[in-house]
């Protein structure tokens, strides 16, 4: 994140900005984590959903990650090649695939949240527990009221 000696006070009392610039530094640092492991942050994007959603057709997880069909397609070319995850073609459709979490995903999801939970905790080290609560209450509203669901 921008230190506030070198960024133009103007742009310190821009919520938006401070919000980007955190956010920027946040999944920069989750990003360079995953990509030890040759990783992307929608490769956990994927298996979280899959693990909180359950089975998806291919095309129907690339729309709620809002992914291009071909990026998502090469994403589980990985996660089924790593054993993570099943893809099944409908036998009514042989073009269309449903992707189903294994176990080895679900242990897999658990250390990629792990990961994230260290990544967080590193960004969030200047905040005590009741202003970690707080701002995750407030960014929570924010998504909820922004999320074109």
């Amino acid at each position: 994140m921008a230190t506030p000696d070198r960024t133009p006070p103007s742009l310190l009392d821009l919520t938006t900005y401070l919000l980007s610039r955190t956010g920027k530094d946040a999944r920069t640092r989750l990003a360079d984590r995953l990509a030890a492991d040759g990783l992307r942050l929608y490769h956990h994007a994927a298996l979280a959903a899959l693990a909180d959603l359950g089975p998806h057709t291919q095309r129907e997880l690339a729309t709620r990650l809002r992914l291009d069909p071909s990026d998502l397609a090469k994403a589980a070319d990985l996660l089924a090649a790593r054993g993570w995850i099943d893809r099944t073609r409908d036998p009514a459709d042989r073009r269309r695939l449903t992707l189903t979490l294994t176990a080895a995903g679900r242990t897999r999801l658990a250390e990629l949240h792990a990961e994230a939970r260290a990544v967080q905790d590193a960004v969030l080290s200047p905040l005590d527990p009741a202003e970690r609560a707080t701002l995750h209450a407030l960014l929570l509203r924010l998504h909820t009221a922004a999320a074109p669901e």
